[in-house]
């Protein structure tokens, strides 16, 4: 009897499941899609809700797309845990489908939404990764539609790393690429798309005339762009906010401050409407930034706070987080109020370096500042300028007194070191212009009688190995092989050149040492070295790069030993040699 209960019970339970549990249809899944991806910046909560009920489907497919979907909208939550977890359990359904085209697009789309939460975690190198297997997949099945918005995404990278020119130039391709393939978008994916592109072209223009800020040009661009993109977003809420919200910094730029600060409270208003809270934080910290410019600090306090508010607890708007405690602490500082002023200091300073520390970690070293890093230094004298007081009633008078002069002790002796490492480092910098302007002079057969000259000069007088015909012939393909900088690689070893040159390494250490005076290891990295120091004279992108990532491009195994090496050449660290160009 009790097997009989059980086993109804047992097929009951299944049944209820089964039922829960059933394939939604593919128009079901279509319409849920679409109202993801409609909700997905501007509502995430209603994206959430959509999710959760394609997940409820028992179709592989509909589970993966889901999940993926997931992954994103919890890291936009700030829940970055759940968001790979989600992201795991949909490639997890992928895996179950079987191979397909249909597979294959929905694929690119998880890699589509892994890229845009890596981007949101400030992972910006795995970001272009994931875009990257995406195009190839997406190029693979001729899939227009997801090419272009992985190209997009690119085009951003590019610009928040300070490419503004590359990300300008592949935007206005992409833009004239979406008209030319109009017909294959439906006329709600052709207005998203042109919107999106505009959106991005928008802001390339005006975080280039950041930089550039005599070319008037590009903040008229920009203008102009964000003007099209609301033109293409009457069904696109986000897109037409952000749009709204930098032309009000267009016209704080451009000191029309009435205009901007009617704008800022639009977009306070539809912000609040539509539950978009990274656009709210943006808007309340503008807004104080034009009552702080116009000095009314009572008012701009107010929408600071409110900003400062927002972003703690969203944690998806830390620029405006960071600089909104910026201000507070100046404002204070004007109010002479110590307490405060040492307060939002310290803040600020904390959560700057922490965000530091991440960025460098990236392979490419993120031009993420956008003017913050001048305010730094205005910062620590706001703090330091109060640490003093504040602690002094703490009965500390004595540990500040003792650590004031181990940094005055600290920094006699670094200024001292320094300057005798930047005259060494100035006279290289001078030596390496110079041989620039020699660029079209000896050729390698040239420099091939420069070296035979200077032995001679030297008059050493050493019983050859092997006959002068042949060691001529050695030095001519070392130089080669420097020409076409093969240094830089990193299997670029004493075995690996002999082979390459077709001698042997007996043959090569002796060539090597007899005519440029140095070991094999020691004359590879100075070639290295030299490299990297032309690099930096003449190419600022490449000072931004870590010490890591200049290491790698050089063939140094680790940072360590180049920047042992570097400083051995020049006296100072790569970042240091950087700075002072």
């Amino acid at each position: 009897m009790r097997l009989i209960i059980s086993f109804l019970l047992f097929f009951v339970l299944n049944s209820a499941f089964a039922q829960q549990k059933s394939a939604l249809t593919e128009q079901e899944y279509i319409v849920l899609q679409d109202k993801i991806r409609l909700n997905i910046n501007v509502n995430v909560d209603s994206a959430v809700v959509y999710a959760n009920k394609m997940a409820k489907s028992n179709n592989y497919k509909h589970l993966a797309f889901s999940n993926g979907a997931l992954s994103y909208l919890f890291q936009l939550k700030g829940n970055a845990v759940k968001s790979k977890q989600k992201y795991q359990l949909a490639f997890n359904y992928l895996e179950k489908m079987t191979d397909s085209e249909d597979k294959i697009q929905l694929k690119t789309y998880l890699y589509n939404y892994a890229g845009l939460s890596e981007w949101k975690r400030g992972n910006f190198s795995a970001a272009l990764d994931n875009y990257q297997q995406g195009i190839k997949l997406s190029t693979q099945i001729g899939d227009v539609i997801q090419i272009v918005k992985f190209k997009n995404n690119i085009a951003s990278i590019n610009d928040a790393v300070g490419n503004y020119r590359l990300a300008i130039k592949d935007l206005r391709q992409l833009n004239d690429f979406v008209d030319k393939n109009q017909g294959v978008y439906t006329r709600e994916q052709y207005l998203n798309n042109k919107s999106n592109i505009n959106l991005s072209l928008a802001g390339s223009y005006e975080n280039y005339y950041m930089k550039n800020s005599k070319q008037r040009f590009l903040l008229d661009s920009a203008e102009y762009f964000y003007k099209k993109t609301i033109s293409y977003s009457q069904n696109f809420t986000d897109n037409k906010i952000v749009a709204k919200l930098s032309l009000g910094n267009i016209y704080s730029v451009l000191k029309e401050y009435e205009d901007a600060e009617k704008t800022y409270y639009d977009i306070v208003f539809l912000a609040h409407q539509n539950n978009m809270q990274q656009l709210l934080c943006s808007a309340n910290y503008n807004l104080g930034d034009i009552y702080y410019t116009t000095k009314k600090y009572d008012k701009a306090l107010v929408f600071f706070k409110k900003s400062d508010s927002i972003g703690a607890i969203t944690k998806n708007n830390e620029l405006d987080y960071l600089k909104s405690n910026y201000f507070q602490a100046k404002i204070y500082n004007i109010l002479k109020e110590p307490d405060l002023a040492y307060k939002h200091s310290k803040i600020y300073l904390d959560n700057y370096e922490k965000s530091e520390a991440k960025l460098n970690d990236q392979i490419l070293e993120v031009n993420y500042k956008l003017g913050v890093g001048g305010l730094t230094d205005e910062m620590v004298t706001i703090r330091e300028k109060y640490k003093y007081d504040v602690f002094l009633t703490k009965a500390l008078r004595v540990f500040y007194v003792v650590l004031f002069v181990g940094i005055v002790f600290l920094l006699i002796k670094n200024i001292r070191d320094k300057n005798k490492a930047h005259k060494k480092m100035n006279a290289l910098i001078e030596e390496f212009k110079a041989n620039l302007e020699k660029k079209n002079q000896p050729e390698i057969e040239e420099v091939l009688i420069e070296h035979e000259e200077e032995v001679h000069s030297k008059k050493e007088n050493v019983n050859l190995s092997i006959d002068e015909a042949k060691e001529n012939k050695i030095v001519e393909k070392l130089l080669a092989l420097e020409s076409k900088h093969e240094y830089l690689n990193a299997d670029f070893t004493l075995p690996y050149v002999a082979k390459k040159i077709k001698t042997n390494t007996t043959y090569l250490s002796y060539v090597v040492n007899k005519r440029f005076g140095k070991s094999f290891g020691e004359y590879s990295n100075e070639l290295k070295i030299n490299y990297v120091i032309n690099e930096m004279i003449t190419n600022h992108m490449y000072r931004k790069y870590s010490t890591q990532a200049i290491a790698e491009s050089v063939g140094f195994k680790n940072a360590v030993s180049f920047a042992k090496s570097f400083r051995k050449r020049t006296g100072v660290s790569p970042a240091q040699f950087a700075n002072n160009l």
